[in-house]
């Protein structure tokens, strides 16, 4: 069963993913008192068809005083637009539907998000491969409505930091890989084929590198050669740093002209998923350049350029680094 609300007087998406899963989107530049009160309308339409048998699951990073439109059920699970959700995030949203839709047959959540549909799509992918443990008749029409639901409207409009989420829990719940649990220790970033981003003038410009993970972050510069980027950087990290659990890259560049820092790209990724120590990641898996992200990722011979690459090491010992 789908539905769709999309008159002009709305600024929404209401979409019957299944007959228990509703998914509601609202373009992130909608006013806030056309957002409040499309989705008093929302709310409206839910108590009319299901009473108080419906639980909003709210994924937007803000958090919207919703109690003035008396949902029944609310949970704020959300995270930054464009991101991936930490695992524990993803395993949590699964575990409060399948808590809700088991607890009484006439239940329905809704997954609600303002901004970016990606969220809502790592979420009904996730919860998608998370009833695959489940062999029920009824829940595998379900996988199939979520999958119809995902390949139609959402797919595309994730970036590859949360498709590379989805396929890890996917892959550990199937149990095609094991959590790695060992202590990982990131020694050298390389990056291959860095795009040339127009520098005139001869005048140098820094990028930026920022690792982020919930107990520390590292921020270093890179002042490139003048009037060209080079064909690879190496990056030494003295001393290593542990990893552990879910990682976020940044590389940033300077807008000298407005005086700000711009993203080049951004790279999400779990620990437990990595399997050996060294890991490459191309222009098309990292967020922002995958699509360009207004910088030219094309050398002079017309080909798409990039690599991102990163060594990594079970000891904290400094390593030589061979670049041949």
């Amino acid at each position: 069963l789908k539905v769709q609300i999309m008159e002009e007087s709305y600024e929404l998406d209401l979409t019957y993913v299944t007959e228990r899963i509703i998914a509601v989107s609202f373009p992130g530049n909608c006013s806030e008192e056309i957002y409040l009160n499309n989705f008093q309308d929302v709310i409206g339409m839910l108590k009319s068809r299901h009473g108080g048998n419906y639980m909003v699951l709210n994924l937007s990073e803000r958090r919207y005083d919703f109690a003035k439109l008396d949902p029944k059920v609310l949970l704020t699970l959300g995270w930054p637009d464009f991101h991936a959700p930490s695992l524990n995030k993803i395993c949590n949203i699964c575990k409060a539907i399948e808590s809700w839709l088991n607890s009484h047959p006439q239940h329905v959540v809704v997954i609600h998000c303002r901004g970016g549909k990606g969220r809502i799509g790592v979420v009904i992918s996730s919860y998608m491969h998370f009833t695959n443990l489940s062999a029920s008749a009824d829940q595998a029409l379900d996988r199939f409505a979520m999958k119809k639901f995902f390949d139609d409207n959402v797919s595309d409009l994730m970036q590859p930091s949360q498709k590379r989420y989805v396929q890890f829990l996917s892959d550990l719940l199937s149990g095609l890989v094991k959590m790695n649990t060992n202590p990982l220790f990131l020694h050298y970033v390389i990056l291959h084929e860095i795009p040339n981003f127009g520098i005139s003038g001869g005048k140098a410009f820094f990028k930026k590198l920022l690792i982020l993970t919930s107990v520390f972050f590292i921020f270093h510069h890179y002042l490139l050669p003048e009037a060209k980027s080079p064909s690879l950087v190496c990056i030494a990290i003295e001393p290593a740093q542990l990893l552990k659990g879910d990682i976020m890259l940044k590389c940033c560049r300077k807008e000298y002209q407005y005086g700000i820092w711009s993203n080049v790209f951004r790279l999400q990724f779990h620990t437990g998923a990595v399997q050996g120590y060294g890991l490459i990641f191309n222009k098309e898996d990292l967020d922002d350049a995958n699509k360009g992200n207004g910088h030219n990722f094309v050398n002079t011979t017309g080909l798409k350029i990039l690599t991102f690459q990163l060594h990594l090491s079970n000891s904290p010992q400094f390593r030589m680094l061979s670049l041949n």
